[in-house]
């Protein structure tokens, strides 16, 4: 049994309802789909329990044709397996749980989340905005996929000429 495989079966084994959501994509590849609600708990488990160390990145996406927004959280282990953690949140409630009690180092990834997409992320230490600068206009998420540029242009200083 390969690595990939004992990590599926481990996985399905303590979440029955993710069998047919884990992917071996190839050699050391693991793509898992995780509903919103048990998000944390396999979160978890995989740092518990299946051996992840290392969180190399997240990603944000906005989802539009499915009305979600997807954050992959890409980890990996010592022996070299990439495990991929997908998980939607709906567009009205993007609500997430912060990691950064098992990884500070997800802070900054998770503030691009905040403010790239506006992903509410529960937990996440109090700081400084990042990456847009502390003068951004609030409810402008520039990833959004139905953002247009001129909703954070600022508004033309009254009496002055902008020839």
């Amino acid at each position: 049994m390969t690595p990939e495989e004992k990590f599926r079966d481990d996985l399905s084994g303590r979440f029955p309802e993710l069998a047919d959501k884990i992917v071996l994509q190839r050699a050391r590849r693991i793509w898992v789909d995780v509903p919103a609600g048990r998000f944390r708990e396999v979160f978890d488990f995989c740092v518990e329990s299946l051996g992840v160390t290392i969180l190399l990145i997240l990603t944000g996406l906005d989802e539009a044709e499915s009305g979600t927004f997807g954050v992959l959280y890409h980890m990996a282990r010592p022996d070299g397996v990439v495990v991929n953690l997908r998980v939607h949140l709906p567009k009205d409630k993007p609500v997430l749980r912060s990691v950064t009690d098992r990884f500070p180092s997800a802070e900054a990834y998770e503030r691009e989340l905040v403010d790239l997409l506006g992903i509410v992320v529960t937990g996440l230490p109090e700081g400084p905005r990042y990456p847009l600068p502390d003068g951004w206009p609030e409810g402008q998420y520039p990833l959004r996929k139905d953002w247009k540029p001129a909703d954070a242009a600022p508004a033309p200083e009254e009496g002055k000429s902008h020839a």
